[in-house]
């Protein structure tokens, strides 16, 4: 593991991280490192610490979590959450961790062309006639092709500051 420079620390980014919702109580974290033991994706690669990634934060390494790739690893499984001793809300903290991290501008690509597609097309996966083709042909109803309601859920304003 590289050397962490704490005189590069952020001492306002746990106090801005506690301000949010999903940071309310990551304070209340002692390190008894259940989420670790508890989290699937680190059962299969160990970059992803959720407790490593709480202490980073914490100490106010701002710019290595939020330009991390680690923080992306979260499946939002919630067993984290689920076990913590603490009550403390790690899945809700992680994404709140992306949400900061998108709105700076460190999403990775697949992230941004997700968000695009669901801006421009109003849902991941686009639908047109010859879905509708097939849905008809095992008796399922035609769904709209079109999904303008769902994309004032990402104004232009938003995509743009986060891109």
């Amino acid at each position: 593991m590289n050397r962490i420079d704490l005189d590069q620390a952020d001492p306002q980014f746990k106090k801005e991280l506690v301000q949010q919702p999903g940071g309310e109580k990551i304070m209340a974290c002692f390190t008894c490192r259940t989420c670790t033991a508890s989290c699937p994706i680190n059962a299969v690669n160990a970059k992803f610490n959720p407790l490593q990634i709480i202490r980073m934060a914490l100490y106010g390494l701002k710019k290595e979590v939020l330009e991390s790739d680690f923080i992306w690893l979260c499946s939002s499984c919630y067993a984290c959450q689920e076990r913590c001793p603490q009550g403390v809300s790690i899945t809700d903290f992680m994404t709140l961790l992306k949400n900061m991290a998108l709105k700076e501008g460190h999403a990775p690509q697949g992230v941004r062309a997700q968000r695009d597609i669901i801006r421009n097309e109003g849902r991941i996966y686009p639908l047109d006639d010859f879905d509708n083709k097939k849905r008809n042909k095992i008796d399922l109803p035609s769904l709209p092709t079109s999904c303008e309601v769902a994309k004032v859920l990402i104004s232009d304003e938003e995509a743009e500051e986060s891109v």
